[in-house]
């Protein structure tokens, strides 16, 4: 179900929304702004690469 590279992508979402977090309750709320778009970023790309995958496996 789970490829190693889904959990990569899952991985990389998860620190970019911790460190977020972070920056935001540190009192660096536009750096933790700026790091928080980075989610929906890294999901899109996940999503493109995982339905590409799929597509040119079916194609075969």
């Amino acid at each position: 179900m789970f490829k190693l590279s889904d959990l990569f992508i899952l991985l990389a979402v998860a620190v970019s929304f911790a460190v977020s977090g972070l920056l935001w309750f540190q009192g660096y709320q536009n750096e933790g702004l700026f790091t928080a778009i980075w989610v929906p970023s890294i999901l899109t790309f996940g999503i493109y690469f995982k339905l590409s995958s799929l597509a040119a496996r079916g194609e075969q």
